[in-house]
């Protein structure tokens, strides 16, 4: 099995070490070649200076990146995974990006013989670090089962939601829940000050 890689920030990079320390082939590839260069005499493995090239010969390409714009130009841009990527393969973008764009992605994939789940995380930083994210997902079931065994090597629990998109609507109801806690708990204190 050989994988790719693509984004190395605070997420990326340790969830990318987990998958090398398993045994795996690593490819990876960062806007920022010294943070590449960083994993590569860190983890081992091998970098890349495009996604594209990053992801050729890969059974699984994984991505965590910033935001739907730069979800896009690593897949679908000149350079992008999936001019790459072997037909049968897999894509699984991890970033918190829209439902619509996860629903595009599918479309575009499969029109190129490429499988693709939408598969945000939760659990911060520390959850990376430690193996122990939460993945939301979304895509077709046979692809989840093939690419499961990549995602469990820096997930805790991760779970097929149905159709693609539906991992991005998951994360996002989460973060809503996030913030009506925080805000419930800011309201709470804001409460017992003005009574004490």
């Amino acid at each position: 099995m050989k994988v790719a890689f693509i984004g190395l920030g605070v997420m990326g990079y340790p969830m990318a070490g987990h998958v090398k320390n398993a045994g795996i082939d690593v490819c990876v590839y960062n806007r920022t070649a010294e943070k590449a260069e960083q994993w590569v005499a860190e983890y081992g493995g091998d970098m890349a200076p495009t996604p594209a090239e990053a992801a050729a010969d890969c059974n699984v390409v994984l991505i965590c990146v910033g935001n739907d714009n730069d979800v896009r130009e690593v897949t679908t841009g000149d350079s992008g995974v999936l001019n790459g990527m072997i037909e049968g393969s897999i894509l699984v973008d991890h970033t918190t990006a829209s439902a619509a764009l996860a629903k595009e992605l599918y479309v575009e994939a499969k029109a190129r013989g490429v499988q693709f789940l939408d598969a945000p995380v939760s659990g911060g930083q520390a959850g990376a670090e430690n193996g122990a994210l939460t993945v939301m997902i979304g895509g077709d079931e046979s692809t989840y089962v093939e690419a499961k065994p990549v995602i469990d090597m820096y997930s805790k629990f991760n779970k097929l939601l149905g159709v693609a998109g539906n991992g991005q609507l998951a994360k996002a109801a989460n973060q809503i829940c996030i913030a009506g806690v925080v805000e419930g708990l800011a309201e709470a204190l804001n409460f017992a000050l003005k009574q004490a």
